[in-house]
């Protein structure tokens, strides 16, 4: 094992003995695959939405996750208010920009919350990404087409200095940077996207590695390759059965995780500019 994978391990472990509380603002589609999958990592989900409790709920979590996969006004407010709350009292905030760009609305509420709220960590596609940095990717709905390697790298790097975040862009391979240190991360397998809310279920299990590891750019590259290396080994056992049985399958997975869990099911490798406008592949 590696030093970084030796890294990336501890914080596995760290996630299943502390199980940290995740306080997940998500959308209706996923809440319940949400809360199913960060029991089976081993942390503790809650939903709390309502304004009069968020603010004291953000408090007391581990991670705070926001994601406008359907958002209204007052749910935008709901989640700044929450967002205010975890800032002034040192706990992390993920956002998930589900769909910017498809909707003016949803552009603007995803750039609202970002200069209102602190945000520590950004998890979304290319084309949701390029948008909260004002650039133009073809998205239809919530979906979008897929980039991979020096082209999400770039991307990535420019929204993390725009944003002053860690940036995560996911699809065929995961890119995670926080706008100086740049990796790749390998594995999963298309059946996630066949499940809906597996993009939504990654943001909150990133909150709960992000709740017990300082380093968001460390507790975030553990959290794509144990969650890749979870779709991984349940699309080995159910890839013939299709996306139910995965669905299952991962979930099962996601329990089981343990340091050698990446071995033949994920990988990360570093990236570095060359100073020639180029990136090396370590």
């Amino acid at each position: 094992m590696s030093l970084l994978e030796k890294e990336l391990s501890d914080v596995l472990e760290k996630v299943q003995n502390t199980k940290p509380l995740v306080h997940n603002m998500t959308n209706v589609v996923v809440t319940n695959f949400t809360a199913n999958g960060l029991y089976a990592l081993g942390a503790s989900p809650v939903m709390a939405y309502a304004p009069e409790e968020v603010a004291d709920m953000a408090k007391i979590a581990g991670a705070l996750v926001l994601n406008i996969g359907t958002l209204s006004t007052p749910q935008v407010d709901a989640m700044i208010l929450a967002g205010r709350s975890a800032n002034a009292h040192g706990v992390p905030v993920l956002l998930d920009p589900v769909g910017a760009g498809a909707t003016a609305f949803r552009t603007e509420s995803a750039l609202r919350i970002l200069r209102e709220v602190k945000v520590s960590l950004v998890r979304g596609n290319a084309a949701e990404i390029a948008h909260l940095v004002g650039e133009s990717r073809e998205i239809k709905g919530v979906d979008a087409g897929d980039t991979a390697g020096a082209e999400s790298a770039d991307l990535a790097v420019r929204a993390a200095r725009a944003l002053n975040t860690v940036v995560a862009i996911t699809g065929r391979e995961d890119v995670i940077t926080d706008g100086l240190q740049c990796r790749i991360v390998s594995g999963g397998d298309a059946l996630l996207t066949q499940v809906t809310g597996t993009g939504c279920l990654l943001t909150s299990v990133l909150g709960a590695f992000a709740a017990v590891e300082r380093d968001l750019l460390l507790a975030g590259t553990s959290g794509l390759a144990f969650y890749g290396a979870a779709a991984s080994r349940a699309a080995e056992r159910t890839a013939a059965a299709g996306p139910g049985s995965f669905q299952i399958a991962f979930l099962d997975e996601l329990a089981k995780l343990h340091p050698h869990s990446l071995k033949g099911h994920a990988a990360v490798r570093e990236m570095q500019a060359t100073g020639t406008g180029g990136w090396w592949v370590g």
